[in-house]
């Protein structure tokens, strides 16, 4: 039997069940799953205890059943608004990010390293995200044609409404990270513990990397409260295998050798620890200097770090270092080649990567003086968390993208230490207010100021790499000890300037571009409406849709990243297209597909080839060309 494309998204509930499968297939009969066993094989046995610890609340159990749903969309390519299509490996997808994320489940299961978000805070306006389990892309379609909804406090559910949207938005993320990927949330007071018990859930609580607080002003804000919140936090969870964390080279200030120990350089460190004499009574005594004699005696609120035995040791090995004063504590050696690591943490305290009033700067700078966008988060905010859990050649995902102020800073990030990272965003195209400034300028959504702001923001980095380029082939010139230093980083930000990925691939959610059957019920007296119907499912293509479409439809279906080159080859006088540089795909929508057609496409020995059901004039021509193709150990599949 021949396998057929159809219409959805990744099966999600299957894949899971066939994972459990592989593992523990006696937990599965009849294609069912047997909970109480599974459970009773890991160590946890039923006794019907409804009284464990769980975070629950009104449509959870809804939540996790749409996030499975598969979907019934895909996504239309538009180079006609990209930039550097045939050479860039960056995304901007325009849609809902439900919807997405589960288009996106197969080409990019496990492929995404850093994930950052800064998901709509729960104010009680403009709540968009307000789901339709049974029509999600009818919801979808909606919301982009209309005003959009609103979650008031008063409806009761002002919390409920806020997890729904997004409980099911992060079981899919989740799936995309790699086994050493981290994920990023912004977010403010009004959920932060909400969001702390669901990341837990979906992660794992034991995954829980650390909560940063992030400092977004430094002038206060007037409020009745009398309080002014300064501050947001940063949740961040790791995938489970190892913390990618690259924290912050150690710069040695303060180590020197002034006793040229053959050990090397060193700083002294503290001797003492915080208790008293009655909480550590052999840690309380007098240290006597042995080369001099003099005595130092702790005080009651602290004590020594070493017992006698131990400090007695690290005095024969040299590493405590007497005062002339005996008011003054000794101190510990402590030498830079000694040390775990040569790097400091990453901090939580988040207070000098950047202030709100920078990424409402950068959009205002950018759209020549006109404040489009004002709540950015800051580019060096985005930076600083990319450069720490990041390397040369990882995705970046943000599927709340905003102003692309994630784009910004993987894109400025790359022109500054010379790597390769991609971007994939994702964002609703939700109206812009007919009284806004970027209405009056002429954006119709927030998906046009991003995708402008990307355009524009590739260019000034291209032009920033020109002049710096150029002010180093000046200095080299002015200086002529410099010369050859100063004309190889010329060399080297030219170079950078020509391959830096400034560009990106624009793609738009969108129904299904295979037709499907109309199930809904009819009169017996309205045969010539079933009439109609049968005869539209004769070519399973909508006539709206270009071959293009077809073609990244197929892609995202069987797993293939959109950022796979595309070309059309003509195979005697048919139009083909080459999916991949070494033709991992052959995909074939032409009409009246012939024996030797299909012989010469097995030539270019694709690991699959894709026909149209459309392109065979009957069944044997279909069976000619399965039979043709097993001969050439290649798989055919049909849409």
């Amino acid at each position: 039997m021949i396998d057929q494309i159809d219409g959805l998204s990744m099966d999600i509930e299957q894949t899971n069940l066939d994972k459990l499968r592989s593992v523990f297939p006696e937990c599965v009969s009849e294609g069912k799953l047997d909970i109480d066993k599974l459970l009773s094989l890991c160590g946890e046995y039923i006794d019907n205890d409804f009284e464990k610890y769980k975070f629950e609340w009104k449509g959870k159990a809804d939540c996790l059943r749409l996030a499975q749903k598969r979907s019934t969309g895909t996504l239309r390519p538009c180079p006609e608004e990209s930039v550097n299509w045939d050479t860039t490996q960056n995304l901007y997808i325009e849609g809902d990010n439900l919807e997405v994320l589960k288009l996106l489940q197969t080409a990019y299961y496990r492929k995404v390293k850093m994930i950052y978000i800064d998901p709509p805070y729960n104010t009680g306006n403009d709540f968009v995200y307000a789901d339709d389990f049974a029509d999600p892309m009818a919801r979808y379609k909606e919301v982009t044609q209309q005003t959009t909804k609103s979650n008031p406090e008063t409806m009761g559910r002002y919390h409920t409404n806020w997890l729904n949207m997004m409980y099911p938005r992060l079981r899919l993320a989740a799936n995309l990270l790699r086994d050493d990927g981290v994920i990023f949330i912004s977010i403010d007071d009004n959920e932060v513990t909400n969001l702390r018990k669901v990341c837990d859930e979906v992660f794992g609580e034991e995954n829980f990397v650390g909560c940063g607080v992030w400092k977004r002003r430094t002038s206060s804000a007037m409020d009745q409260s009398k309080v002014s919140t300064d501050h947001e936090y940063l949740l961040m969870y790791h995938k489970g295998q190892f913390l990618p964390f690259a924290g912050y080279k150690k710069d040695y200030k303060g180590y020197s050798n002034p006793d040229n120990d053959p050990r090397g350089p060193w700083v002294a460190g503290d001797l003492t620890v915080g208790m008293n004499a009655d909480m550590r009574p052999n840690q309380y005594y007098d240290l006597v200097d042995p080369k001099t004699g003099k005595v130092y005696h702790p005080s009651y609120n602290r004590v020594w770090s070493y017992a006698p035995d131990s400090m007695q040791k690290l005095i024969e090995e040299d590493r405590i270092v007497f005062p002339e004063d005996t008011s003054q504590r000794p101190m510990k050696k402590r030498f830079a080649n000694e040390l775990k690591s040569d790097a400091n943490p990453f901090s939580t305290w988040m207070s000098e990567v950047g202030l709100n009033t920078e990424g409402t700067r950068a959009v205002y700078t950018l759209f020549d003086d006109k404040s489009l966008f004002n709540y950015a988060k800051p580019i060096s905010l985005i930076k600083t968390i990319v450069s720490q859990v990041t390397s040369q050649d990882d995705i970046v995902l943000d599927f709340f993208s905003g102003s692309a102020t994630t784009a910004h800073a993987v894109m400025q990030l790359n022109a500054e230490d010379g790597g390769n990272r991609r971007f994939i965003l994702v964002q609703l195209p939700e109206l812009c207010d007919e009284k806004s400034e970027a209405y009056k300028a002429g954006y119709k959504n927030i998906c046009e100021i991003g995708k402008e702001r990307i355009r524009r923001a590739g260019k000034k980095i291209h032009q920033d790499l020109g002049m710096s380029a150029a002010f180093d082939l000046a200095t080299a010139i002015t200086i002529p000890e410099l010369e050859d230093e100063m004309n190889e980083s010329c060399e080297q930000k030219m170079d950078s300037a020509e391959t830096l990925d400034l560009g990106f691939r624009v793609f738009k959610l969108d129904t299904s571009n295979l037709k499907t059957w109309d199930a809904t019920p009819i009169e017996d007296e309205q045969l010539d409406l079933l009439y109609q119907r049968m005869n539209g499912m004769i070519h399973r293509v909508k006539s709206d849709r270009s071959d293009l479409d077809m073609v990244y439809e197929i892609m995202l279906k069987l797993g293939v990243p959109l950022t796979y080159s595309v070309h059309p080859i003509t195979i005697n006088d048919k139009t083909a297209y080459a999916v991949g540089e070494e033709y991992l795909l052959l995909v074939c929508l032409a009409e009246d597909v012939q024996p030797e057609d299909v012989e010469q496409m097995a030539e270019y020995a694709p690991a699959k080839i894709i026909i149209s059901r459309d392109s065979f004039a009957d069944d044997t021509a279909m069976a000619n060309t399965y039979y043709i193709l097993r001969d050439h150990g290649i798989e055919l599949k049909l849409v």
